[in-house]
């Protein structure tokens, strides 16, 4: 193995959530059954988004993205987390770690810009209703979430190539379930100051999407607040807030895990089992709960699979028929 010219490690020990057995062994069912309802919600999510023309609309088109996203985000964590706890040897190797780090990047970041775009489209619709249709066209819905795929996989790819010319020596104890570079950068027997200003300068745009995202919740908010109705006032805040839980929880816990030190500590992991767990877990309740649109179609996509199932099973059952007599 060749990651660069002092690498003599060949694999980390993840010290993962908790040392003691039983506690594992709850945490695994758990985690288990929450990265079951989060691949399974996701799925559904991006499922009945293709498959109901009622939903093919920009926001839906977004959601569609943010679900794929999220089962991606999760399987990236929380699969080789799962691993560790059923294991006594909590291991993995250096090329896993980084191809952890890889994926982590990729769909974390990417989803950071699209939380941004999807909170400009809210706010066109609600603030600028009437000119919905022309900000937000196709063509520029399409660009937009593109655009943050991009981005996502160039910040990536500046981050990550420079990360497998580090040197592990002897340090191999990663304080946490999964590989992150704040994490690697801690082990590193190498000169990482170049890594670090590399992350620090390329992630300054996601803090200036982030800017982007709470002025357009702040616009949002304040013009929730002008309508007169309480109805539609406590309607639109109990959508919006949902929301904006979601983003605050996500761009909050991501802070805190690249930008403060890598120690381990009860906090830390709690925020980051938001960051990595909870939220893919629960962006297809946000989006799916209190939405009609999402009822409707799960209703009509779950007929229409059950019509073609009982159709399929009547056409069997009478060539079997015909082929008795």
């Amino acid at each position: 193995m060749a990651l660069g010219n002092h690498s003599t490690m060949m694999e980390f020990i993840l010290l993962g959530l908790s040392s003691d057995p039983h506690i594992q062994a709850l945490l695994f069912v758990l985690f288990l059954l929450v990265y079951l309802l989060t691949s399974t919600g996701n799925m559904t999510m991006m499922l009945v988004i293709r498959a109901d023309s009622h939903l093919h609309t920009p926001m839906y088109y977004f959601l569609s993205h943010l679900s794929f996203l999220d089962l991606c985000f999760s399987s990236a964590t929380v699969r080789k987390m799962l691993e560790n706890l059923l294991s006594k040897r909590k291991t993995i190797s250096v090329e896993s770690c980084l191809a952890q780090v890889f994926f982590v990047f990729i769909t974390a970041g990417t989803e950071a810009y699209l939380f941004s775009v999807m909170a400009y489209d809210r706010y066109v619709a609600i603030c600028q209703p009437l000119l919905y249709g022309q900000v937000v066209s196709k063509q520029r819905y399409i660009l937009l979430v593109w655009g943050s795929w991009s981005l996502g996989i160039l910040n990536t790819l500046i981050n990550v190539p420079l990360a497998t010319k580090m040197g592990f020596c002897d340090t191999h104890i990663i304080p946490h379930y999964s590989c992150e570079l704040p994490s690697l950068f801690l082990l590193s027997c190498s000169d990482v100051s170049t890594n670090l200003l590399v992350m620090f300068w390329s992630l300054i745009p996601h803090g200036l999407v982030t800017s982007l995202s709470i002025f357009s919740y702040a616009c949002i908010v304040s013009s929730i607040l002008s309508i007169t109705s309480t109805s539609g006032r406590s309607k639109a805040f109990s959508t919006c807030s949902s929301h904006l839980t979601t983003v605050i929880l996500f761009y909050a816990s991501g802070f805190l895990r690249y930008f403060t030190p890598t120690s381990g500590s009860s906090l830390e992991l709690v925020f980051s089992v938001l960051y990595s767990v909870v939220i893919p877990r629960r962006n297809p309740l946000t989006h799916s709960r209190r939405n009609k649109e999402v009822k409707a179609a799960l209703q009509r996509t779950s007929g229409k699979y059950l019509q073609c199932f009982l159709r399929q099973n009547k056409e069997i059952m009478t060539s079997n028929c015909k082929r008795n007599t």
